[in-house]
Formats: C-alpha cells, structure tokens, sequence
C-alpha cells in the first residue's frame, strides 16, 4: 500500500475510533481490520493473532484481547457501519450519484449447529439447501461502484424463540423473530434515518413478492424495481391508465403476450464471451389486493430466457412516467451486482470466516468486514476512473487496495 493510501487509512480508522471510544478497542479494531486486510488464507480471530504476532509466547493474550473485542465489547455496530458508509458513499458520489439500493442475502456455510441462527435452509450462494446461517444485506449503487452498508442475521424462528439457545448465544432481549423482508426494512428504515443517498430498491422475489414490504418502499418515498413471484395478481391497465376488470397472474399474463408475439429482445450488457440478453414484454399494471388508497400504475417488466418452457423473471417497477424497456431492464439487472460483492467480502476479506457461536461476534466481526470494504471502494474509486464500459472495469479490479 502505498504512503498516501496509509494515510488515508489512518485517518479512516481515527473516524472509526472516535465512535469506538476506548483506546483498547481503537487498538483491536485496527487489528482486527489489518488482520482482514492483510494477506491470510484463514481470516477467523485465532489466524488473524498468530500472523500478527511475532512472538509466539504472546499469541494467546492477542487471541483473548481480540475474542473480548468480537464478543464482549459493547460497541455499536450501527454507529461504526454508519461512519463506513459515510465514508465511501462520499467518494463514491462525488464521482457519480447514488443508483439503486439493493437487497439481498447470503449464506455463510457452517458444520455444527451451535453456532447463532444456524440451520438447514436454502441459500443461493449454494444453490440448495445446506447448514448455515443466513445474512440479509443492503448495498448501495452507482452505475460503477457498489457497497454494502448494513448486514442483519436472519433467526429462524426455532432459535428466536428458544431461551435456551438465546442465553447461550447472548441474543438481545430486544431482538425478536422477522422474517428477511422485514429485517430487509429495518435496515432500509436506518439508511433513510442515516440520510443516505436515495436510490431505487432493487430485490429478488423473496423480498418483492410481498405487498407490504412494497408498501413499506413508498410510503418511506422510495420507488422499486423488485422481482415478484409468477403467482403475482395483477390487473392490466388500458391505454388511458384504467384497470380493466380483469385479474389475473403474471404468468397468466406472460403466455398470453407471448401469444400474441409480444417478447422483445433486448441486450443489457457486453459479456467477454458473449452478449447477455433475453426476451422481454413491458406493460403497466395495478399490483391486485392492494387498497385502492394505495394503488399506482406499475410497470410489469416480464423476462423470457431462450430455450426455457416460462418466464425466468416477473418484475413490478414504480418508477412513473415513460420507461424505455432497455432502461428498465438494465435497472433490474444491476441487482446480480451484489453476488460479486459478496464473493469479494467472503474471498479477500474472510466474510463468513468467523467462527464464533454469538449474536454479537457474529455482528462486530460483519461490521470489520464492511469497514474494511469500504475503504477498498473509496480507493478504487480514487484510481480508477469512470469509463463507458465503468461498471465492468471497476469490478475487474483487484480487490486489495
């Protein structure tokens, strides 16, 4: 790392300092985040003490001062995630303006079944069901750069309400069972607080499937473009914006348009290899079971891959006004973003490497992560500047700063 980048490194994490307060936590959180940045196969607490120790008599005492900062210390994630974020957003946005906020989740792959929140359930970061912990996240967007803000873990409602597990793995009172829409918003709900940027929501169907985490969207005035399930009632507006009395699912709606030969085919980005597109069909709609007090023209953006027997995706969009469907689909497409995010968060800075069974040290360990990334954001952003191809340049990139 070069010397002015240590510099601004050692200015960031003053900022992170004055939030953690304590001189004995300033010390251990640049540890740890060094630990995370640094070279290392294995980014857990007891690999990152050894390699920063140089006397093996000592390892031990830095492996117990850094347990204590993950587990024990009470520091607020939500303040140091906050400066984190204020801190690459700033780089980002004065370069280009915030884009899209984007919810997802992730796996983190376990063996035992102690350790919080654990369970067999499905995650898409291994393509099927496994044994492990599920984190939501939310990230934001410009047309080049991405950066995830905030992490909660998802409680299956064995473990929310289990006193036993709860005590054992020191779960806040105040932490209750929500399902992942519902802790999705609850971060949403802190970056509206914290002033981030707004940006237009971008989710899968586990999220956008549901009417009230859309309603919750709007009436926080954020507008989406959210995958939604086949089985998704909407009604089809006519040419003046009324709805016709019909109602009927997005999959009913997607084979009648392709009766008609209603699929366009549309290319969003130049691959390497090869162009990626698929077919798609634009029309706007009323969402169905909405209260009228809450009903708006939506867009419907229906995406139909070749070879494939039904649409791949459904997508209801609040933008108003006129959309081209190149635009609204390349707004939808910025979602698969995040996958490379989180492949750089668990590759190079050791993610889903905590092995602690605890609520907190699940979240102080996040929290380093998310320091430590956007550090790595706002110095790409310093060297590397926007270009017509941006997006795929900037991720290119070696994520080491």
């Amino acid at each position: 790392m070069e010397g002015a980048a240590v510099q601004r490194l050692e200015r960031y994490f003053q900022k992170i300092g004055d939030v953690l307060e304590e001189e004995s936590r300033r010390g251990s959180f640049a540890l740890y985040a060094m630990g995370l940045l640094g070279d290392g196969e294995r980014k857990s607490v007891e690999p990152i003490a050894a390699r920063a120790c140089p006397d093996p008599k000592r390892v031990d005492a830095v492996h117990q001062r850094l347990l204590h900062f993950t587990v024990d210390s009470k520091w607020s994630d939500r303040d140091v995630r906050r400066v984190a974020a204020q801190y690459a957003l700033e780089a980002m946005t004065k370069r280009e303006p915030v884009e899209a906020w984007i919810v997802d989740d992730t796996g983190f792959l376990k063996q035992g079944k102690h350790s919080v929140g654990v369970q067999r359930q499905y995650t898409g970061s291994a393509g099927k069901v496994a044994n492990c912990q599920i984190g939501v996240s939310l990230s934001i967007a410009t047309r080049t750069e991405h950066v995830p803000i905030d992490f909660e873990l998802y409680l299956p409602d064995r473990w929310a309400h289990d006193m036993a597990r709860r005590v054992e793995a020191r779960i806040p009172p105040e932490v209750q069972f929500k399902t992942k829409p519902q802790l999705a918003l609850q971060m949403i709900d802190r970056a509206v607080e914290d002033g981030v940027p707004p940006g237009i929501v971008l989710a899968d169907s586990a999220y956008g499937s549901s009417s009230q985490f859309r309603a919750h969207l709007r009436k926080r005035g954020l507008h989406y473009a959210v995958a939604v399930s086949a089985q998704t009632s909407v009604c089809l507006l006519d040419d003046k914006g009324s709805p016709r009395e019909e109602v009927q699912s997005v999959s009913a709606l997607a084979f009648s348009i392709q009766e008609a030969g209603g699929f366009r085919r549309c290319t969003w980005r130049q691959g390497t290899r090869k162009n990626l597109s698929a077919r798609f069909a634009l029309r706007q709609v009323n969402a169905a079971g909405v209260p009228q007090s809450e009903q708006e023209p939506l867009w419907l953006l229906i995406e139909w891959r070749d070879g494939e027997p039904e649409p791949a995706n459904y997508f209801l969009i609040s933008l108003p006004g006129h959309r081209t469907q190149k635009q609204l689909v390349r707004l939808v497409m910025q979602r698969w973003r995040t996958e490379r995010v989180y492949e750089d968060l668990k590759g190079e800075l050791g993610l889903d490497h905590y092995e602690g069974r605890r609520f907190p040290g699940w979240h102080h360990h996040v929290s380093v992560a998310l320091c430590c990334y956007a550090f790595i954001v706002a110095e790409r952003v310093r060297h590397f500047p926007p270009s017509a191809r941006g997006a795929d340049k900037a991720h290119a990139q070696p994520l080491q700063a």
